[in-house]
């Protein structure tokens, strides 16, 4: 749609607020107030939503609200409005809105909807893994809040998919940043962030690289034995992974072979990533 017929839309939206049905020749504030039935106002806005005019069913939910206060319409409306705020890429408005419908009637038989749209809202700015992570830590903690308070909900199980998309996505951030000290030669905060993806997110696509990393760290360090038991645990628990292939390599090319050190922290991790894969 161009901007010119967009901007004829909404003058019509206008009008239909106003209950004009002639042209209007001054700015919309200077059109006097007409209250309408609520059900052609809400009708109006499921219009507008439906033919894809979010901008407008937005702003006509508002009117139902604020004409209507007290109805079973304007409680609708409130949460329609955050629907199509997050249908018009508005995630601001769209979380305010769906914050705003819990805060109202947070036991109605819509909550679950609500709460969805929230974390539907953060998940979808989650940005790439070389940027800050913000929104992926309050879409997590949201989808989880989703699974928790509605089990067995539709929205529950396509919240536990993306779960494990968002988890995914921090472990990958983990892992940029982990190559990227062990490239500056910074072992200790590589060591750091290989760790914390094998300890916290166990059943991520990234343990694998993240244990064979620990190899390569702990090598360069000195810190033979913690490198035997790396690749041991990642041979126990991948041993068709091609991580564990270079794993075997590097370190035959120290003379020395995968084994467990009982001692360290990564062999009491065998047996949780043995159960978690």
């Amino acid at each position: 749609m161009s901007m010119l017929q967009r901007l004829s839309r909404l003058t019509i939206a206008i009008l239909l607020l106003a209950g004009l049905s002639a042209c209007a020749s001054g700015e919309p504030e200077d059109v006097p107030y007409v209250e309408r039935p609520v059900e052609d106002l809400y009708n109006s806005a499921m219009n507008a939503l439906n033919e894809g005019d979010n901008e407008i069913a937005v702003q006509l939910f508002d009117e139902v609200e604020r004409q209507h206060p007290y109805s079973v319409w304007a409680r609708r409306a409130i949460l329609m409005g955050a629907f199509a705020s997050y249908r018009e890429n508005d995630y601001t408005a769209a979380i305010a809105g769906a914050e705003r419908y819990l805060e109202l009637y947070p036991g109605s038989d819509d909550a679950a909807y609500a709460h969805y749209l929230v974390a539907q809202s953060y998940y979808e700015q989650i940005s790439d893994v070389h940027r800050d992570q913000g929104f992926t830590q309050l879409a997590l903690r949201n989808l989880r809040e989703v699974v928790q308070r509605y089990p067995d909900s539709d929205y529950a199980r396509d919240a536990k998919v993306k779960i494990d998309l968002t988890l995914d996505h921090l472990a990958g951030k983990e892992m940029a940043v982990g190559r990227y000290y062990l490239e500056q030669r910074k072992y200790i905060g590589a060591i750091n962030r290989f760790r914390k993806v094998v300890e916290d997110y166990q059943t991520t696509s990234h343990v694998p690289e993240a244990l064979h990393r620990l190899v390569e760290s702990y090598l360069a360090m000195g810190l033979k034995s913690e490198a035997q038991t790396a690749a041991a645990v990642l041979g126990y628990n991948y041993p068709g992974s091609p991580w564990y292939a270079d794993s075997y390599y590097v370190l035959e090319g120290k003379d020395l072979r995968p084994e467990v050190d009982e001692g360290s922290w990564l062999s009491r991790l065998m047996r949780s990533l043995r159960n978690a894969i």
